[in-house]
């Protein structure tokens, strides 16, 4: 079958790969869909030592299930891979498995024509949303999981809030916000691009925060999208004592966190990483409903284009997602 491989550092092409073969428990989705994530490009760059090339990567992924319990039917894929025995996943947090896997990290991934999952990890689609918004589900789920890690860390839809970074993350953590109650979020953007797609959109605030500065102590909760040292800098300066930050970002582990502030402030601290099932569902249910969407700024390319299309978002001229197709 033909498939985007991640051959080296900033390096990709088509290929025929074997296509997966069935085996009892496991569900073969003929591929119709796949998003582009800021993990994937972490990898293209060389900086995942999980996802060594060749590899095929992709997570973000739909399509119709050739055999298993759904045979036939429209699905979206969660990615995650849980072992569903130990103390953590017995305890409602499969997403933070010991043995977790991830499609498209050491496993083949959804940059192909095929892929391979555990049953359970196959999500039949309401014939109310398209294949194109169910592609968002995963990414969706990160914000949904996001935003219920704030509300549980103290935010309420009174706050005045900043999301740092403008792509997919952060624009649907703005999305899940405002379908979650929140006024408007301030998004910072430094690429201009995104900044006008974002106006465009018109569910946000944004400004470049290397000409605009927040007031410190000014806001009670960042959602850090990014992930890098500048941003977790910015994100301690600019909350108020008693604030929150999730980071959920995985840019870079440099220094940046002003502890002693957090600490004296009493500043809470949440990371996040993926999401739970239930997450993963009400992400669907929300592009079932359009309280979410990708409209306006999601670019469909053929998967032959693949290898372009990270370029293009490695030099800051894409879209907020591309999603590449397989049909």
């Amino acid at each position: 079958m033909k498939a985007l491989v991640y051959t080296a550092t900033m390096e990709s092409e088509i290929r025929e790969v074997d296509a997966p073969v069935a085996v009892s428990g496991q569900t073969i989705v003929r591929l119709a869909l796949c998003g582009i994530c800021g993990s994937d490009m972490h990898a293209w760059h060389g900086h995942d030592e999980r996802r060594v090339p060749p590899l095929v990567l992709g997570h973000e992924s739909v399509g119709i299930a050739m055999n298993g319990p759904h045979a036939g039917a429209r699905v979206a894929i969660n990615p995650l891979i849980s072992c569903h025995e130990c103390d953590v996943c017995e305890g409602g947090n499969p997403h933070l498995c010991a043995k977790r896997e991830l499609i498209g990290m050491r496993i083949p991934g959804a940059f192909a024509e095929q892929v391979m999952v555990p049953d359970r990890n196959v999500i039949p689609l309401d014939d109310a949303v398209t294949f194109e918004n169910a592609t968002l589900a995963e990414p969706t789920a990160v914000a949904v999981r996001t935003v219920v890690l704030a509300r549980r860390g103290g935010s309420t839809p009174t706050d005045k809030v900043v999301v740092l970074g403008g792509g997919a993350i952060g624009l649907l953590c703005a999305q899940v916000l405002i379908a979650y109650g929140y006024a408007p979020p301030m998004v910072a953007e430094t690429n201009p691009l995104r900044r006008r797609v974002l106006d465009e959109l018109g569910i946000c605030q944004t400004y470049d925060p290397r000409e605009t500065a927040i007031e410190d102590g000014s806001v009670d909760l960042v959602i850090d999208a990014v992930g890098m040292g500048a941003t977790r800098a910015a994100s301690t300066a600019m909350l108020r004592p008693g604030g929150v930050l999730i980071h959920v970002g995985l840019q870079d582990n440099d220094a940046g966190l002003d502890t002693r502030r957090m600490t004296l402030q009493e500043i809470t601290f949440i990371g996040t990483y993926c999401y739970t099932p239930d997450d993963f569902a009400e992400a669907l249910a929300m592009l079932t409903d359009g309280r979410v969407s990708g409209a306006c700024w999601t670019d469909l390319r053929p998967l032959d284009d693949g290898a372009a299309a990270f370029i293009d978002i490695h030099e800051g001229r894409a879209a907020p997602k591309i999603i590449l197709s397989m049909e």
